[in-house]
């Protein structure tokens, strides 16, 4: 093939595999069309993981009510115009910010509950880390626009934490009564549903909001602070002398 022939899409000749490939009718198609398409799909995703990064950190700043569209595009110094090229609303970057939060913190929960080489007051202790590192930044009164203005995404948030307590605690609470670190006549449904209800109740205006005022000044901690403190009681209550030592240490 001359320097300067051209590829064309049909079976005519043989061209260099490192050039070209076949499709399912054996014709040529030249490879710089894939590597176009990648390369164009990378971009794409660059820009929508800094979109979103970006949104997310206004959301947490802000509140999902006082952000707009303009905002976003303002941080990013991209227009507007270009923005909903990637996303159509608000509510959509809203739903995959936390779509991405939730992969995030499932990977690194099921990477810590999969190596065999931590042992589980460690295990434990780097679990409620990861969590509180994640969920600890969502001030209260984000979790208040979700319930207002995003219910769906307020539901559905409210389902992860319910599932990721129920399923990836249990399966951690399991492994330690195997290990007999954690009390053997414990409820191991009964010890993840509290856990999943004191994460859901203590971040939630709402619920903070039926009690007399002297308790709510007093729980005017940081959520980081709130859902450690809550987390430690639980789990300190449920594990042997020997674990409680170690997990204080770990």
């Amino acid at each position: 093939m001359g320097k300067n022939t051209p590829l064309h899409l049909a079976s005519q000749g043989d061209y260099p595999s490192k050039y070209a490939t076949k499709n399912k009718d054996s014709c040529w198609i030249p490879l710089y069309i894939f590597v176009s398409k990648s390369v164009h799909m990378s971009k794409k995703t660059s820009v929508e993981s800094k979109i979103l990064e970006k949104a997310y950190q206004l959301f947490l700043e802000k509140g999902y009510r006082h952000t707009t569209m303009d905002d976003i595009a303002q941080e990013l110094t991209m227009s507007k115009k270009t923005l909903y090229k990637y996303f159509p609303g608000k509510l959509e970057l809203l739903s995959a910010s936390f779509d991405k939060l939730k992969t995030k913190m499932t990977a690194k929960v099921e990477a810590i509950l999969d190596n065999r080489y931590i042992t589980f007051p460690l295990k434990l202790k780097s679990t409620l880390s990861v969590i509180a590192t994640h969920l600890a930044p969502i001030n209260p009164g984000l979790f208040e626009d979700l319930r207002e203005y995003a219910p769906e995404i307020w539901v559905e948030l409210q389902e992860y934490i319910n599932e990721s307590a129920f399923l990836r605690f249990q399966k951690l609470i399991e492994q330690g009564k195997e290990q007999g670190l954690v009390k053997n006549n414990l409820n191991v449904s009964l010890v993840v549903t509290l856990y999943a209800a004191a994460v859901q109740s203590l971040l939630d205006p709402k619920f903070l909001s039926q009690f007399p005022e002297n308790i709510r000044k007093d729980m005017s901690l940081p959520p980081s602070d709130i859902y450690d403190q809550a987390i430690t009681i639980i789990y300190n209550g449920i594990l042997t002398e020997d674990a409680r030592d170690e997990f204080t240490n770990a």
